[in-house]
């Protein structure tokens, strides 16, 4: 076949399914793509595409190597046993996620033609977008997009017969930089349409740390050390006082001396007294992260929520929405309140006791005038029993089995703040004075870049709740007496040592600088987090609504038509760019064969246009005799250089060389 025409349709003859060059950049990025799924996924599964994907990297060099059909046949049953035993069926996120990267890697097995590579590359941008069901982090958006570009450039580099991945790479992240625009009017103005949840596959939550539903002396020390974000909170005006900053959880009433949990009976609620507000309130949105409860912890107390959230008994927030992703509330919160008389139920609730209290309970009661004086008074009485008496308060007390109130109160009096809140409201129901306890967190750390509070794990706190007449419940903080530090200032948990008393003294001024120096760039980073998770992934309808509505769009008829204008004025720039800009030679190939092109025409010799460089050649050397074998030598190189698989920068020397030396 003759001129450069025939040289391509013979290079296109070539299976590109072969090609060892694009099979180990597909698989290179089908590693990268399945990555982060370890994890999410099972080992076993895993662990299987593992075995899969390097038994075909060696394939790549020994093809004898690869499976038959019985094997093939075997690996399929294999494959679907795992998904059996690991899962219990095919459906649901992790079902369905393990089923696609199983069947990525059995497809790796039986690469013949160009039409699988296809299949796999498709099949692999499903798994990548599978990624965003167990993550939606700005980091794993970029991660992913970054596989996207490396997905295209295998495209890029099947349909383009020269092997080189830079190039291939280069027009992959210039076809995503295209499509961004477009995407994001889209995403913007697009319906945001949210499935119901009927339709939700419901699988086992993922193992999170958090506070429970009940309460051991000790338990929550356990938090004490994680830096695990529980939700983030922003005011619209004024901020709380760290001492102010309690944030409420479950109340724990019920109790067998040692462990403290919720009442079972909250009907009591249609007799609860009217709540009366005082003081100025705080506005304030509150992002919540994934949970495995349906507990919302408003500052205490909550008295403006939205739907989904309503308030139980003890006044703690609960929501019916989704809990695996994270929701966003708009709340209003007195922290100077009146909760009114006390029903029966409570009255009863709050006194009960386990069992007769021991004589060293009842003589300390005695001893405080528990028995003989207001309750006022018994309270100042016990909290300054904590603050003088040798009590200390550690992120790791010594373990109390049997009797841990006693032996806290009169032996060890090392604890956290769950040991001097159940110690307290036990004395207060000893001296029989109604009282409970509250789980929640206390403080938050202030983030300075973007003006909000990161509450975490390590904030988890318990305290008391005594009722008072003509005062309803009233909150006190036993551990305020023996650490005011604890509820004046956050922990900083970068400084908490295991096992040692928590410490608030200052570093040394090169550690203070070192440590600034990570607390900003934390928090820069945390801010960057937050605005992401607000505008991009809680970019729900309701939202949407809000946001476009101040730009004068309130209807879906009116939001088409925007989204339709918008993505016709993009695809219009776009063309315009790509028909009407000027071609540049940027190979420097053709930049050297251009210069061949140039010295032929001052001969009197042109090319035309479409002529391949073969027909040229064989046309000008019937009439330049004496170069003939100059001109066929460069032609030879041009091809090589410009349609070749492996061209060098040696060959591209050896072709100007020869051009230098082309005498007419």
């Amino acid at each position: 076949m003759p001129g450069s025409l025939g040289f391509v349709l013979i290079a296109m003859a070539t299976n590109p399914a072969h090609n060892k060059e694009i099979l180990i950049f597909l698989l290179s990025s089908i590693g990268l793509i399945v990555l982060p799924h370890v994890y999410h996924l099972h080992w076993g599964v895993f662990g299987y595409f593992c075995f899969l994907l390097a038994w075909r990297f060696v394939g790549i060099w020994k093809p004898e190597r690869l499976p038959t059909f019985p094997v093939i046949l075997l690996l399929i049953v294999s494959g679907m046993a795992i998904l059996y035993v690991q899962h219990r069926g095919f459906l649901g996120r992790d079902g369905g996620t393990s089923l696609f990267v199983i069947a990525l890697g059995l497809k790796l097995m039986e690469i013949k033609t160009e039409r699988d590579l296809y299949l796999i590359n498709y099949l692999a941008f499903i798994v990548a977008a599978s990624q965003f069901l167990y993550e939606q982090s700005i980091l794993m958006a970029a991660y992913i997009l970054f596989v996207t570009c490396v997905l295209l450039a295998v495209l890029v580099y099947i349909n383009s017969y020269v092997a080189q991945t830079s190039v291939a790479l280069k027009k992959a992240a210039v076809i995503i930089a295209q499509a961004v625009p477009m995407a994001i009017v889209v995403f913007i103005l697009f319906p945001r349409v949210e499935a119901p949840r009927w339709l939700l596959f419901n699988d086992d939550h993922q193992a999170k740390m958090g506070l429970s539903d009940s309460m051991e002396p000790g338990s929550i020390t356990d938090l004490g050390m994680s830096d695990e974000l529980v939700f983030r909170v922003k005011f619209a005006g004024a901020i709380p006082p760290a001492k102010q900053r309690y944030w409420r959880g479950p109340v724990l009433t019920q109790t067998n001396g040692k462990k403290w949990t919720q009442a079972s009976d909250l009907s009591y609620q249609k007799y609860l007294d009217k709540l009366t507000y005082m003081g100025t309130p705080y506005q304030y949105t509150l992002l919540m992260e994934p949970q495995e409860k349906n507990w919302v912890f408003a500052l205490d107390m909550p008295a403006d929520y939205p739907k989904p959230l309503e308030r139980n008994a003890n006044y703690q927030l609960l929501t019916s929405d989704n809990l695996d992703k994270r929701s966003e509330f708009k709340l209003v919160s007195y922290p100077t309140y009146n909760t009114g008389y006390l029903t029966k139920t409570e009255f009863k609730d709050a006194r009960h006791l386990p069992g007769e209290p021991s004589e060293n309970i009842k003589q300390l009661v005695a001893q405080l005038h528990g028995f003989d004086s207001p309750p006022d008074v018994f309270i100042n009485q016990l909290l300054n029993h904590f603050r003088e008496e040798d009590f200390h308060y550690t992120l790791t007390p010594p373990l109390m089995e049997e009797n841990p109130i006693e032996t806290f109160l009169f032996e060890t009096r090392y604890g956290f703040c769950s040991h001097y809140a159940s110690a307290f409201v036990y004395l207060m129901r000893v001296a029989n004075i109604p009282a409970r306890v509250v789980t929640g967190y206390q403080g938050g750390e202030w983030n300075a870049v973007g003006n909000f509070l990161e509450i975490k794990q390590a904030d988890a706190h318990a305290w008391a709740e005594v009722w008072l007449d003509k005062q309803g419940w009233v909150r006190f903080d036993p551990t305020a007496a023996i650490a005011p530090e604890r509820i004046e200032k956050n922990i900083d948990i970068a400084r908490l040592v295991p096992g040692g008393l928590i410490s608030y003294a200052a570093p040394s001024a090169g550690a203070q600088a070192t440590f600034d120096f990570l607390k900003k760039a934390r928090q820069l980073w945390s801010n960057v987090d937050y605005n992401w998770q607000r505008w991009v992934i809680n970019y729900n309808n309701t939202n949407q609504a809000s946001f476009l509505s101040s730009f004068g769009i309130a209807d879906f008829k009116t939001m088409v038509y925007w989204m339709m204008g918008i993505v016709g004025i993009i695809t219009a720039i776009l063309s315009l760019f790509l028909l009407y800009r000027r071609p540049k030679p940027t190979d420097p190939v053709l930049i050297v064969y251009n210069r061949f092109l140039k010295k032929i025409a001052k001969a009197g010799l042109t090319k035309k246009p479409g002529e391949g460089a073969r027909d040229f050649a064989e046309r000008i050397k019937s009439k330049l005799l004496s170069q003939a074998a100059t001109i066929e030598q460069i032609t030879d190189a041009f091809i090589d250089q410009r349609y070749g698989r492996n061209p060098t920068g040696r060959g591209l020397i050896e072709l100007n060389r020869l051009i230098i030396l082309l005498k007419l």
